[in-house]
């Protein structure tokens, strides 16, 4: 579900909250709504009200670190992508093929996270050899073929194993990354919190524009803080999301001499 689906929804409950609470002055006798019963109902709803403070502040927090350290090995994948691509190009002339299949990997990778960026020559590239399941694995095939002559050789192939299993790994990992990692019924329960809190505010505040201005803005922003907590957990897509700038400086690099 996008981040601003989940705003949307976010949004209603919360402030269909407030106007179920308004609705149920004019429904409650009104023994249920004296100053006693405005007082128990205050100090149930500061005790939500703390409970649903924290768990959103974890929850901004647990999604920022998480986009802050998925940011980083994306580029640190994009770095071994040139460590592995200079590595062949140092072992020598034999490894033109694997080199190849290398930054069609990568062109497919790119496509396949940002598909709105690229050049056409990319993108035949990436069809070309990338959207193979088996690109990189192919590329690992190759490399353990290689036959080395000399101790320089030897160490450069073993180098560049290492790397691509690195690679390789990352890769898997980076699939898993796109799709999110979110627990729903959690967030679900916390907007459930929301609206009874909401609802409280409607129980106790008198039927004015001003009141239903200000519970139309505090919903608004509680919205708002549910869609940064989305879309943080989506680091490929939306508006808050993870630059495309390492893999193309990388793919700007790759095969040349």
């Amino acid at each position: 579900m996008s981040a601003v689906a989940v705003a949307a929804i976010v949004f209603a409950c919360v402030f269909g909250g407030a106007l179920a609470g308004f609705a149920l002055t004019a429904i409650l006798p009104e023994d249920h709504l004296n100053a006693a019963s405005k007082d128990v109902v205050k100090v149930a709803t500061a005790m939500i009200a703390t409970l649903a403070a924290l768990v959103i502040g974890l929850l901004v927090a647990s999604a920022k670190g998480s986009f802050d350290a998925k940011e980083t090995e994306f580029t640190q994948l994009a770095s071994r992508v040139i460590l592995l691509d200079r590595t062949l190009a140092q072992y020598g002339p034999e490894t033109g093929a694997a080199r190849g299949v290398l930054r069609a990997v990568a062109v497919n990778r790119l496509h396949a996270i940002w598909p709105d960026e690229g050049g056409v020559e990319d993108k035949a590239i990436g069809n070309s050899l990338g959207r193979q399941p088996d690109g990189i694995e192919a590329m690992q095939g190759m490399l353990h073929r290689l036959a080395p002559q000399g101790d320089e050789q030897l160490y450069l192939k073993a180098k560049a194993l290492q790397t691509a299993d690195e690679i390789a790994a990352a890769r898997w990992l980076l699939f898993e990354q796109v799709r999110g990692s979110l627990q729903w019924p959690f967030l679900a329960i916390v907007v459930f919190w929301l609206a009874i809190i909401f609802a409280s505010f409607g129980l106790s505040a008198p039927r004015n524009a001003t009141v239903l201005v200000a519970l139309f803005a505090s919903a608004l922003s509680v919205a708002a803080a549910m869609f940064l907590i989305v879309q943080l957990d989506q680091p490929y897509d939306g508006l808050v999301r993870i630059s495309s700038a390492p893999l193309r400086q990388a793919i700007a690099v790759l095969g040349k001499p």
